[in-house]
């Protein structure tokens, strides 16, 4: 199987698993964006610890805060981890290199995930990673949930007019 077979075949899944789940629209997309402001604002590993009691607390979808948190994973962690770093090290004021940013990457993606490669980074990559995080978490929560909202609710409508068009042929 060729890898961008691979993708879509895990898109199609991941789109599946949200239409399908029954519960109102609302509950599913935002549980969804819980879990993409989770999956931004944390590093690999810890996101789950945060997004599913998230869920729990909220009253949401634990299906999407779970799937919302994939956003970030071992492909596209190489390009959103370092812009994160430098825009939350220009928000604090900062004047973080890019080595640091890649130091962060190789403890991250290392056989040694744990927090104490994390806490063996110095503090403003850390402080840059989890500020940078948040506010693309904020962000991109927001098209998140209304992006969800409109795909459910898409194919919830399709799936009534086929219904109805059953019925009426009967």
């Amino acid at each position: 199987m060729s890898f961008s077979l691979y993708i879509r075949e895990k898109i199609r899944l991941l789109y599946v698993k949200m239409i399908r789940e029954k519960a109102p629209p609302e509950y599913i997309a935002r549980g969804w964006a819980i879990g993409m402001f989770w999956g931004l604002t944390m590093p690999l590993g810890a996101q789950l610890i945060f997004s599913i009691p998230c869920a729990f607390l909220f009253k949401r979808s634990k299906i999407g805060a779970v799937f919302g948190t994939m956003m970030t994973n071992p492909i596209t962690i190489f390009f959103i981890y370092p812009a994160q770093c430098l825009v939350g090290n220009r928000i604090l004021g900062g004047d973080l290199k890019f080595d640091a940013v890649k130091d962060l990457l190789k403890s991250v993606v290392s056989h040694e995930q744990s927090w104490k490669a994390l806490l063996d980074l110095k503090w403003d990559v850390i402080t840059s990673f989890l500020v940078g995080g948040s506010l693309f978490g904020l962000i991109l929560a927001f098209p998140t949930y209304y992006g969800v909202l409109a795909l459910v609710k898409r194919h919830r409508s399709r799936k009534h007019t086929k219904k109805s068009s059953k019925v009426r042929e009967c």
